[in-house]
């Protein structure tokens, strides 16, 4: 009887440790598909961050560039209030025929500092007329080549290689 007792104990404990194996298999297995999921989740949410970081740089980037133009964009505004002053310093000068004038002085200050914000005088006399930079207020006869800017009536100026306003000349004709 003791023998028929242990081999039912031995037939019971096989049962069981086949039964736990396959529990421990159904366990691993479910256990591989959470670390597939999660190495999933992960990558998806780094994918994600990644993409956040490009946005935030580009988005950066742009701002800076947004920023940098409307400082142009206001001292351009500037710049043009200051031409017609600069129109009349330019007259005064003329008109006064003296050249160690006071004007002289202001007038070479002034264009410094407008030089160095990015203005610069469109030279014209002796030039081509082109419509993009010049307007012709009157054709003069004159000799040579026909369209040729013989006198700058009002200068035109460009601020950082952009008309912002053009010259207003005299045109040859033939």
């Amino acid at each position: 009887m003791k023998e028929e007792q242990d081999e039912k104990e031995v037939q019971y404990e096989e049962e069981s440790n086949e039964s736990g194996a396959v529990e421990a298999k159904d366990k691993l297995k479910k256990l591989k598909e959470k670390l597939e999921q999660c190495q999933k989740e992960k990558q998806d949410n780094l994918a994600g961050w990644q993409r956040s970081q490009a946005d935030f740089i580009n988005y950066r980037r742009r701002q800076e560039e947004q920023m940098s133009e409307w400082s142009k964009m206001f001292g351009e505004g500037l710049l043009r209030d200051i031409l017609p002053v600069l129109d009349t310093l330019d007259a005064s000068i003329s008109h006064s025929g003296e050249s160690e004038n006071g004007l002289v002085g202001v007038h070479n200050q002034l264009m410094k500092i407008l030089v160095k914000h990015g203005l610069v005088e469109m030279k014209s006399v002796g030039e081509k007329f082109n419509p993009e930079y010049h307007e012709a207020i009157e054709q003069v006869e004159g000799k040579g080549e026909e369209g040729i800017i013989a006198e700058t009536v009002q200068k035109g100026y460009l601020l950082n290689g952009k008309v912002l306003r053009i010259a207003k000349a005299k045109v040859t004709k033939n």
